[in-house]
């Protein structure tokens, strides 16, 4: 016996919880369903130090400012916190600790089969992050010597972690930058990986303040997918990552930490194999190599042979009634930050009401 659910939400992070308030604010009825047994837990789960890239002012979700000095960028654990008072203020309609096993059409609906329960739901929201679910790791990774410490940037969490010894960090994404700083503290760091580009502002800087508002702008309306800034950002973000954020080039070599911009490629002799030839040894090698789709348990015409979802805007080209929220670069360069959620959860929430029209609505929540 499945339960009946207009919209069910997979995923209660903030792409999640901002759809699900839209949808209660056009008085749709809506669950959302996540594998956590808290929310927010998905940011606690970080490396201890993170902070967002953003400050406060620009990490609120609908209805709700991000509190506290609009101009100090929040910690994991505040941003955690946050999460879980959104969602209680305004009610969201919760399920944790439901893993989602299948999806499938079924009637024109879809049943939504998890290890609680199953669901048929008239529409499916999948908000299950932002780079997909499975880290990217190299399959050549498992030649390494065993006595070489391995960790994914999602595992990392301090310096701690890490074996005595030379650390390779490869991946020059903002992860990269943030953890090799961090590691070159204690231990010889490289950091491996083509240069990405770097934000041009420092984000703890007086300037920070005047020109985050124009950055905003810039990254909600010219790195638009409408746009080709925007098209053209979205094959470098999706496909080799995004720029350095808060750690600078400068950053990096006055902590010490020696900068190569190769590409891992194998392994010889169980140590990690550069491009060029040289093999390093190294004590760790943290993988701050991104994240790939996991779709697998979406068995639906939807996903194409990049592993990308295939929609516009969270829109499922090619299944009506499935949508996608959360996506990096769904509408614009914003959609992978925290307060660029909403106005992506708006849009989506809105094609679901549209779709649902002429079917009864629950009474709208405040």
């Amino acid at each position: 016996m499945s339960t009946h659910i207009e919209t069910l939400v997979i995923g209660a992070g903030q792409a999640g919880l901002s759809t699900a308030y839209h949808l209660g604010r056009r008085g749709r009825d809506c669950l959302v369903i996540d594998a956590r047994t808290r929310v927010g837990d998905g940011w606690r789960q970080h490396w201890d130090s993170l902070r967002l890239y953003t400050p406060a002012r620009f990490d609120g979700l609908p209805g709700m400012p991000f509190p506290g000095d609009p101009w100090h960028y929040p910690s994991k654990d505040e941003t955690a916190d946050y999460l879980e008072a959104y969602a209680a203020r305004f009610q969201i309609p919760l399920r944790l600790g439901t893993m989602v096993l299948r999806v499938s059409s079924e009637g024109g609906r879809f049943l939504v089969e998890t290890d609680t329960e199953d669901y048929l739901a008239d529409n499916v929201v999948v908000a299950t992050g932002t780079f997909g679910r499975a880290p990217s790791i190299p399959a050549f990774a498992a030649d390494l010597d065993g006595s070489i410490t391995q960790l994914h940037s999602s595992e990392y969490r301090r310096p701690e972690q890490l074996a005595d010894g030379p650390v390779l960090v490869v991946g020059a994404s903002h992860s990269g930058h943030d953890i090799a700083y961090e590691a070159a503290l204690t231990r010889p760091t490289t950091l491996v990986g083509l240069d990405r580009g770097q934000n041009p502002v420092r984000l703890d800087s007086p300037l920070a303040r005047v020109a985050f508002p124009l950055l905003w702008f810039v990254w909600g309306t010219v790195l638009d997918r409408r746009t080709p800034m925007g098209r053209k950002a979205l094959q470098h973000i999706r496909f080799h990552g995004g720029p350095a954020l808060r750690v600078k080039r400068e950053d990096l070599r006055a902590r010490g930490v020696e900068r190569i911009e190769e590409r891992v490629v194998g392994v010889e002799g169980g140590r990690p194999l550069l491009a060029g030839g040289r093999a390093l040894d190294v004590a760790t090698v943290v993988w701050a190599t991104g994240f790939r789709q996991a779709f697998s348990w979406l068995d639906l015409p939807a996903i194409g042979a990049d592993g990308w979802p295939r929609e516009e805007r969270g829109v499922a080209t090619d299944v009506p009634g499935l949508f996608f929220c959360g996506l990096s670069m769904q509408s614009s360069f914003r959609s992978m930050l925290v307060g660029g959620a909403g106005e992506d959860a708006k849009y989506v929430a809105g094609r679901v009401a549209q779709r649902m029209a002429h079917a009864p609505a629950a009474p709208a929540r405040a």
